[in-house]
């Protein structure tokens, strides 16, 4: 079982754990390495025991709040999961038929006889 030298709150520390979780136990000791030293920047020099008391609830207060966070959003989840399922379990909508007008052939032959008469009449005009 390894030694590992921690350093927290400009205290040294020398704790046992298991093979391969040195690194786990150098983060753990960091995140209570910053709130002990916050604690000595406000509180001043304060007994080893108080200062890893207070540094600990910190970290626990810290924790309890991200706890909260994750079940809040874990309840988000599954309410969207849920809407999802539902969404897809619905048949698809119908399709709409829509319905584009066509302009009757005599219409166009209509409207291309006035143009050529309205061409000549210009032509007239122009020729005068």
């Amino acid at each position: 079982m390894p030694q590992v030298e921690i350093a927290i709150g400009g205290r040294t520390f020398e704790v046992a754990c298991q093979d391969g979780e040195e690194q786990f136990l150098h983060s753990a000791a960091a995140m209570l390495d910053a709130e002990a030293s916050h604690l000595a920047d406000q509180i001043g020099r304060m007994p080893e025991g108080r200062m890893l008391l207070m540094a600990g609830l910190m970290l626990a207060d810290k924790t309890a709040s991200l706890e909260d966070k994750v079940r809040q959003l874990e309840t988000e989840a599954a309410n969207m999961r849920a809407q999802m399922e539902n969404l897809q379990s619905q048949p698809a909508p119908a399709p709409v038929r829509v319905e584009v007008p066509v302009v009757p052939a005599a219409v166009t032959d209509a409207l291309a006889e006035i143009a050529a008469r309205a061409e000549a009449l210009a032509d007239q005009v122009e020729a005068r």
